[in-house]
């Protein structure tokens, strides 16, 4: 018992680096507006576009190629103009993982849904960042684990944006015991938030995006629930309820031209990380052949390209792992 005990120890010290924003549990649900700004002009759905046309020096040009030029620089500027800017909801935004993918989210011209349950002041920062990158925010705080605030965040971002075209269901806790001694309220708590949620979330905003017939959906998950994990039986089975439901979804939506994806995390850098002992780093370190934590800016990155990016069009029903390679 001592041996498991001391186990239970490093797997909850760890479980809470794991992966993902805590957003812990408020029946409160408030919305904040903020200003919109207008669409960027060099927005193109479902992505930026990084291309830039090569330079063409018009003085070395004939009339004929002058006019050419002319005629496909004002067709480009009219298609980027025509295009609209994609909308994002991110749940549990306001820190950690989630507070990445809306900056980067933010940052590439979406326009952004902020999700807290209780750190609304931080909430309101993320959501200025993404207005000084040039996206636009609203902050909408709510327990994703309860319908009614469900209802009220995906109506938010559709009275102010009137759809939704992207979807990070990030929110999550941990309540960490070995399964012994696990109470039902700490399995149920993990349970209603980390994957009912996820199913609110996503019956929710795919409504809208059937609609318009495109949409894409990303859960973060985490490599636990590939894998199991001493002290987290509730965890762990519900982000494998997570990975199951995504792969169910990308069937069911697939018709619909929605894509859904899953994302599983390893250890990622975080407030808690910094805060361990040499010893208890250095036994996590070594279970990563990369040698060192993640960072919520790298899950945030492939966050990004598989809501934005034309590449990811094809990918549905995966579960991405990003973990410095745990798990292989």
């Amino acid at each position: 018992m001592a041996a498991a005990a001391s186990a239970s120890c490093l797997s909850c010290t760890s479980s809470a680096i794991m992966h993902g924003t805590v957003a812990k549990v408020n029946p409160s649900i408030a919305l904040s507006a903020r200003t919109s700004f207008p669409p960027l002009g060099s927005l193109q759905y479902p992505f930026r576009s990084s291309f830039r046309r090569p330079s063409v020096n018009a003085s070395f040009c004939g009339p004929a190629i002058r006019s050419m030029v002319t005629t496909v620089e004002e067709a480009t500027v009219g298609v980027s103009k025509g295009i609209e800017t994609p909308v994002a909801v991110v749940t549990g935004a306001s820190r950690g993982i989630g507070k990445a993918v809306a900056l980067a989210l933010g940052g590439a011209g979406c326009k952004v849904v902020v999700n807290y349950a209780r750190s609304s002041a931080e909430a309101e920062v993320v959501a200025q960042q993404i207005e000084e990158l040039g996206g636009a925010a609203i902050v909408c705080g709510g327990d994703v684990s309860k319908e009614e605030d469900v209802n009220a965040l995906i109506k938010a971002a559709s009275d102010k944006w009137g759809t939704i075209d992207i979807l990070v269901n990030n929110a999550g806790i941990t309540r960490d015991t070995l399964l012994m001694r696990m109470k039902k309220s700490q399995w149920q708590d993990v349970i209603d938030l980390n994957l009912t949620g996820v199913f609110l979330c996503t019956q929710a905003a795919a409504k809208l995006m059937m609609k318009k017939r495109k949409g894409r959906i990303i859960n973060i998950a985490s490599v636990v629930g590939l894998t199991g994990n001493i002290g987290q039986a509730n965890y762990s089975a519900a982000k494998a309820g997570v990975i199951g439901l995504t792969k169910t979804v990308a069937r069911e939506y697939a018709s619909r031209n929605i894509t859904a994806n899953a994302i599983a995390p390893g250890f990622i850098a975080s407030d808690m990380t910094a805060k361990l002992g040499a010893d208890i780093e250095k036994k996590i370190l070594e279970t990563i052949p990369l040698g060192r934590y993640g960072q919520p800016e790298e899950v945030a990155g492939l966050v990004k390209f598989l809501a934005l990016d034309p590449a990811a069009a094809y990918i549905t029903g995966q579960v991405l792992t990003i973990d410095g390679g745990m798990v292989m």
